[in-house]
């Protein structure tokens, strides 16, 4: 199995579960004792999101791609970025990484369209859903991408932040997703992406509403184990 570095700590809520998939996913691939040959690189969120909130993307990507060095210097194979929101710096990892990086937009579209679905509904923080970074890869394979009105999006964004980053999930919160989920659905959604890895673990189901619910760590933890058992990555 090749290294795999996960670029994380955004939140470190986030990183613990692309940790467990991560070596749950290994070991049910190759039995036994086996688990995922891993590093793990996670910064201070509290760094990360004042750079988010002032608008200063260029210098967070800047950091965040300093950082990726690090797992690259210890032998990453394949790295990871643990977070939907921060792929919005994405094309720095990617310039310098090249096929080593893998894009998690690309893992959760590819799965999408394996689904036969073509128009899903995206929920994530308020920049995934309001600015077009994400939603535009989804766009690139092919997919219709309907995000909620502003004032579900203040509500999903506030709860990721506030509750989910902190480790608190309160049967509340799930039930206003659940209700944002329902009004993408009444819009014509096929499928949701639940594009934050704190909102997996706030709805860990796999339908609603009649439709599929697209966890997004897990597609990219299942994506990042089959580069690192496929030949052909380049360093």
């Amino acid at each position: 199995m090749r290294r795999i570095g996960v670029l994380g700590g955004m939140s470190w809520e986030s990183t613990a579960e692309y940790y467990r998939l991560l070596n749950e996913i290994a070991a049910k691939r190759l039995g036994g004792l086996h688990s995922a040959d891993l590093i793990v690189r996670s910064v201070d969120f509290a760094e990360i999101e004042e750079l988010q909130v002032a608008g200063e993307w260029e210098r967070a990507g800047q950091r965040l791609a300093e950082e990726a060095a690090t797992l690259s210097d210890a032998g990453a194979e394949v790295i990871v970025l643990a977070t939907n929101t921060m792929h919005k710096v994405a094309g720095a990892l990617e310039e310098t990484y090249r096929d080593r990086f893998l894009h998690l937009g690309d893992t959760t579209a590819a799965a999408v369209v394996a689904a036969g679905i073509g128009r899903v509904g995206l929920l994530g923080t308020g920049f995934t859903m309001s600015q077009p970074f994400y939603a535009d890869r989804l766009r690139g394979h092919g997919l219709e991408v309907t995000v909620p009105g502003d004032e579900d999006q203040r509500t999903v964004h506030r709860i990721i932040y506030e509750e989910l980053c902190l480790g608190t999930f309160l049967d509340s919160s799930r039930q206003a997703y659940l209700e944002v989920i329902d009004r993408l659905v009444a819009a014509g959604c096929e499928g949701i992406v639940l594009g934050c890895t704190e909102i997996e673990l706030l709805l860990p189901m796999e339908t609603y509403a009649g439709v599929p619910l697209f966890p997004t760590t897990r597609l990219h933890c299942e994506a990042a184990i089959e580069a690192a058992l496929s030949p052909g990555i380049s360093a």
